[in-house]
């Protein structure tokens, strides 16, 4: 009976040392230890846990490197607590646990790139011909003379006709003076002629301001008798010769242009 009863008492000292040794213990249901350790440290299990979801959640792929390594520390735990090490391999495990949890860090997000908005290219400056001056084109006056017949210094309707049209000259240039000279031909005295060419002017004169409204003050008179004629005369007897009719004449001068 004395035997019974110290069986029995290492009986229910081997079930508490169980129970207590049971303490914060996991059984683990692969394979990786031999049979006789089922139970290990709850931090070694979690870390064994925590890789697997790890693995799961593509981290061997995404950073192989660190997760090898994560891996191999989580092995190792096992025959460290299995040599007696349990200190030791819990703290590998918490090690490795949480290094598990923080593995493959999420990248920040890359900075959007501000691309600078392209600057307006600038408008092509526009030259401005400076303007030029205006040219100022003289235009020259003309005005046409007349003729008279023999001895007259009355105006022919052609005389009258040619000074009418030396009116609308003279006042589309109202600023321009005029020469009025007098001429004959070569007949008779040079005393005659030259109050003949006198008469001739003033007919002129007389028309331009009656007939045309031309300023007097824009007028001025000269004769010369036969003193110039624009055509010679060998014969002064032959007084109706082409170069005769043409020296019976009176002229302009533009004395201003």
């Amino acid at each position: 009976m004395k035997a019974i009863r110290v069986l029995l008492v290492i009986c229910a000292i081997l079930s508490v040392s169980l129970l207590i040794s049971c303490s914060g213990m996991e059984q683990r249901l692969d394979s990786r230890a031999p049979q006789k350790f089922m139970y290990y440290p709850t931090t070694m299990i979690e870390a064994d846990k925590a890789l697997e979801e790890a693995r799961s959640a593509g981290k061997d792929k995404e950073c192989p490197d660190e997760f090898n390594a994560l891996k191999q520390t989580v092995d190792k735990t096992y025959p460290v607590y299995e040599s007696c090490h349990t200190e030791e391999a819990i703290q590998m495990a918490k090690d490795a646990l949480g290094k598990i949890k923080a593995l493959c860090p999420a990248k920040p997000a890359p900075m959007p790139v501000r691309v600078p908005e392209p600057k307006p290219e600038p408008k092509p400056e526009v030259q401005v011909a400076p303007k030029a001056a205006p040219v100022v084109v003289k235009k020259e006056i003309m005005l046409e003379d007349v003729h008279f017949d023999l001895n007259k210094a009355t105006l022919t309707d052609e005389a009258k006709a040619i000074l009418r049209r030396n009116i609308e000259v003279l006042k589309e240039n109202p600023d321009v003076k005029v020469g009025i000279v007098g001429h004959t031909s070569a007949a008779a005295s040079a005393a005659y002629n030259q109050k003949l060419s006198e008469r001739r002017v003033m007919a002129v004169k007389a028309f331009l301001v009656k007939e045309g409204g031309i300023s007097p003050d824009r007028l001025t008179t000269s004769a010369y008798g036969k003193t110039k004629l624009a055509e010679p005369e060998p014969n002064p007897l032959m007084r109706e010769t082409a170069a005769a009719k043409f020296n019976r004449r009176v002229t302009f001068t533009i004395l201003n242009q």
